[in-house]
């Protein structure tokens, strides 16, 4: 079942071809539609979001910290690195490129069928990669006097 992970970590680090050539790599790994976080998700929107990463990041280095294999799952934490060279996507809005190495650990968990992930599960340290962007700065409270 790892190997699984011999097919997804190039989608995602890429560089992807253009067109409909890369929407056909994914749909070789991925179900089409996916579910992502419990939503039904078309692949193409899978594959737009590792062109945003790709054009985000260069150098864009994926490395593999444990797997969990458990039947028809497959839990995988990693770390992401790269330059941030490009205008990132996040849940506060789009950060622009910075010139700094940045990284976010995550983790994803596949549920397969048939040798392609129906569905899964993502999370990621996105606080600490907005911090590590300076999009977001912790303010520490001050004691009154």
């Amino acid at each position: 079942m790892s190997t699984i992970l011999e097919r997804v970590m190039p989608l995602w680090s890429g560089p992807l071809p253009e067109g409909d050539d890369a929407l056909a790599q994914f749909r070789a790994v991925y179900a089409d539609p996916v579910e992502v976080n419990g939503t039904p998700t078309d692949l193409r929107d899978l594959v737009d979001r590792a062109r945003m990463l790709q054009r985000a990041f260069g150098r864009l280095q994926h490395e593999v910290l444990q797997v969990v294999e458990a039947g028809d799952h497959l839990a995988v934490a990693f770390r992401l690195r790269g330059h941030h060279l490009g205008p990132l996507e996040t849940p506060l809005g789009p950060v622009p490129p910075t010139g700094r190495r940045l990284e976010v650990q995550g983790m994803d968990i596949f549920e397969l069928c048939l040798g392609r992930i129906h569905a899964l599960w993502a999370v990621a340290d996105q606080l600490d990669l907005l911090l590590q962007a300076e999009a977001v700065a912790l303010r520490v409270p001050t004691a009154p006097v």
